[in-house]
């Protein structure tokens, strides 16, 4: 396997970037058709803990709370036995409120709602806003040192790596419609620094051999750096992904989302940094001068 990448790296490279370049398109068409399926968080709802008499599945208090809650609503276990979280929309009336604790008494006799929140749709416009915010300074904040640690075509492929894996997560949650809330959001934050670390290990490694090796083409310097930085690639993803499907397999629920968003952006994040990272500066004609001293003409 090992000599089979170093032999075809080349190849490797140019058609993941040509497919990363094709999902890319394919994410922003969903993105834009489809819309992003937000979460009580940002659109607003009630957060109800109940305690139920009975022992039930999530299945089964799902099944029981949609004929009046609809679709949307979400049942997570809130830790000890018994205890029960239910989002639903906010937008239903007292009416149907009513309605969801009848039910509930129905199904479940006994059984007490503990709490009561409200999350209104101005306070879900404040956390869009703020998240939209959030997100756009920290690109700023990322494309400021990438200008300051390297030279503008080397940098320029890192920050296109990084909003190809954000617009993949985003893409992908157009496509499934599945809820988008905060969790996800922190997701796509903690992305844009994974992303961005594998980018950087890998533009590092070409910026140094382009300065040992002037004369090298700038292709073959690309597939050096990456050969060379593989290895170590391999295991820190490797074990993020384990983690993260820890996550997706005993977190439930409330973390499915997180858990989802994580292992396609650090799964497009490796790949994106090995084809899209070193492609694009090849696209706009990063030499090894480029990082040569310049030199002064001292002659009066």
């Amino acid at each position: 396997m090992k000599d089979f990448f170093k032999t075809n790296i080349r190849s490797i490279r140019y058609f993941t970037n040509i497919l990363s370049i094709a999902l890319v398109v394919i994410s922003i068409i969903a993105v834009v058709v489809k819309g992003l399926n937000f979460g009580l968080d940002f659109t607003g709802g009630v957060v109800s803990e109940v305690r139920l008499a009975s022992s039930t599945t999530q299945a089964d208090l799902r099944k029981t709370l949609e004929p009046v809650l609809g679709e949307g609503i979400t049942v997570t276990q809130s830790g000890e036995e018994g205890r029960w979280t239910i989002r639903y929309a906010g937008d239903q009336g007292a009416e149907k409120h009513n309605e969801f604790k009848q039910t509930l008494l129905k199904a479940y006799p006994g059984s007490t709602i503990v709490s009561d929140s409200i999350v209104g749709a101005q306070v879900g416009q404040d956390l869009y806003d703020q998240g939209g915010l959030a997100l756009l300074v920290c690109l700023l904040c990322i494309l400021g040192y990438l200008s300051f640690r390297f030279e503008w075509r080397l940098a320029s492929g890192a920050l296109v790596a990084l909003l190809h894996d954000v617009i993949l997560v985003l893409g992908f949650f157009a496509l499934t419609q599945m809820e988008f809330n905060l969790t996800v959001f922190a997701a796509i934050l903690a992305i844009l620094g994974y992303s961005l670390n594998d980018s950087i290990i890998i533009a590092d490694r070409i910026r140094e051999i382009l300065k040992l090796r002037p004369n090298e083409q700038t292709a073959d310097v690309s597939d050096q750096a990456v050969i060379a930085t593989f290895a170590r690639t391999m295991v820190t993803s490797g074990t993020t992904l384990i983690t993260v499907a820890a996550l997706w397999l005993l977190g439930g629920d409330a973390l499915q989302g997180f858990a989802t968003a994580m292992f396609i952006g650090i799964f497009s994040g490796t790949w994106s940094s090995i084809s899209m990272g070193t492609v694009i500066p090849e696209w706009l004609h990063l030499e090894a001068k480029h990082y040569q001293p310049v030199e002064i003409d001292t002659a009066p």
